[in-house]
């Protein structure tokens, strides 16, 4: 398979965040013209954005290649959203606050181990580093 060249590999992030940009401005478009969507158009438009952006965080982080402990941070980060995803599309839900507070814990977890420095970053690459331009923009440096 062909590797991604140095140019898609710095476009990549971009591009998907602009999938998770599109739901956002739809949800801002309703709120200066609502009469625009269906009735009950904004709990999707609420829970739109959120579920996309936890989907391209873990995406972007695979293709980066990432260590396991940062594609487990991206993941608790990931699943936090898709948490709140759920409180926004079924806020009437018997499960609505459970999905809130599960969410508000995986978001406090995620700062916490930002602030305890887990995972330790990776060394700096150096100029003797054997690495090609893909697995350094992939944070896959010094080919750990």
């Amino acid at each position: 398979m062909k590797k991604p060249s140095e140019r898609t590999l710095a476009l990549l992030p971009l591009l998907l965040s602009l999938l998770a940009l599109v739901p956002v401005m739809l949800l801002l478009v309703w709120d200066v013209a609502p009469r625009l969507f269906a009735a009950d158009a904004h709990n999707l438009l609420g829970a739109l954005p959120l579920l996309a952006i936890g989907v391209v965080f873990v995406g972007l982080q695979a293709v980066r290649r990432v260590s396991w402990p940062e594609m487990l941070r991206a993941w608790i980060l990931a699943v936090a959203f898709f948490f709140w995803a759920a409180n926004q599309y079924w806020p009437n839900s018997g499960w609505a606050t459970l999905w809130n507070d599960v969410a508000i814990a995986l978001f406090v977890l995620d700062v916490v181990l930002t602030m305890v420095g887990w995972p330790a970053a990776q060394e700096e690459c150096t100029e003797n580093s054997a690495v090609d331009a893909a697995d350094y923009l992939g944070a896959n440096c010094c080919g750990d």
